[in-house]
């Protein structure tokens, strides 16, 4: 809704911009456009995939013996 503050932050400190840029590449490639005026539906799918990339990636490092 339109005025509320997000207060959400990132888990590690300096991962905000890279975050933005993540999520920014998944509306992209989902063909989806992020904002207030969207439906929850709209918006939950880019952070839904978000995610699953994010999982993706840890197994990725954990499969190859890398710490996260």
């Amino acid at each position: 809704m339109a005025g509320e503050r997000n207060s959400n932050t990132p888990a590690v400190q300096g991962a905000k911009q890279g975050l933005e840029q993540l999520k920014m590449e998944v509306a992209n490639e989902l063909g989806a456009t992020l904002g207030g005026d969207r439906t929850s539906r709209e918006n939950g799918s880019v952070g839904g995939y978000m995610t699953k990339k994010m999982v993706q990636f840890a197994e990725q490092q954990l499969k190859g013996g890398q710490k996260i």
